[in-house]
């Protein structure tokens, strides 16, 4: 059985995978959040590769988040990391990590961001996958990339990492992207409060 880790546990494994204490101390305001988490080269032949660093970067560090989270318990309304998640609790608290808030039902957070296509391809790290009926929206999950989610599936299973092509096409409703412009990938950097 795996470790299940404590959110001071959760704080220490982000550092040793390369996230800095520095990043995930939100709670002072930065004249910069790009200049904040990584330097931009003063000359490139590429001028937005540091953007895109800090981009990837970012949704590096919510699949290393969500990861660190599978063997949780799976329990109806918690939001207890480390310990036991439901669908939605899991979700709203990694988005929060990352200073996104989101509501806390599947059915709400299904309606938050931008609609994209149910295609592995086009679908990046971070982005909610929703399930359920058209009318009812009862499950949701964060992509992680390589065709693969996690999510807290239900009790006896808890939070675990599945592959998207099991779902059936049916019960997977849409995906829907949070992190979109220049501010939330930027910000995206674990923040303290909230853990």
């Amino acid at each position: 059985m795996k470790r299940l880790l404590t959110a001071s546990a959760l704080l220490a494994a982000l550092a040793i995978s390369g996230i800095q204490a520095g990043e995930l101390a939100a709670q002072r305001p930065r004249k910069s959040p790009v200049s904040s988490l990584a330097p931009i080269p003063a000359k490139s032949d590429k001028p937005f590769a540091a953007f895109s660093r800090i981009i990837l970067g970012g949704r590096d560090s919510l699949v290393r988040a969500a990861r660190l989270q599978v063997g949780a318990r799976y329990r109806l309304g918690a939001m207890q990391p480390g310990l036991a998640f439901d669908c939605s609790g899991l979700v709203k608290w990694l988005a929060g990590l990352f200073q996104a808030e989101v509501p806390r039902t599947a059915a709400q957070q299904a309606l938050v961001g931008i609609e994209v296509p149910k295609d592995t391809a086009q679908l990046l790290p971070g982005d909610f996958l929703y399930f359920g009926s058209r009318r009812n929206i009862t499950h949701i999950g964060i992509y992680l990339g390589g065709g693969k989610y996690v999510h807290a599936a239900r009790p006896g299973k808890g939070v675990i990492e599945s592959d998207v092509a099991s779902i059936k096409a049916t019960f997977w409703q849409g995906a829907r992207r949070v992190f979109i412009d220049a501010d939330s990938l930027v910000t995206m950097a674990p923040r303290m409060t909230g853990i």
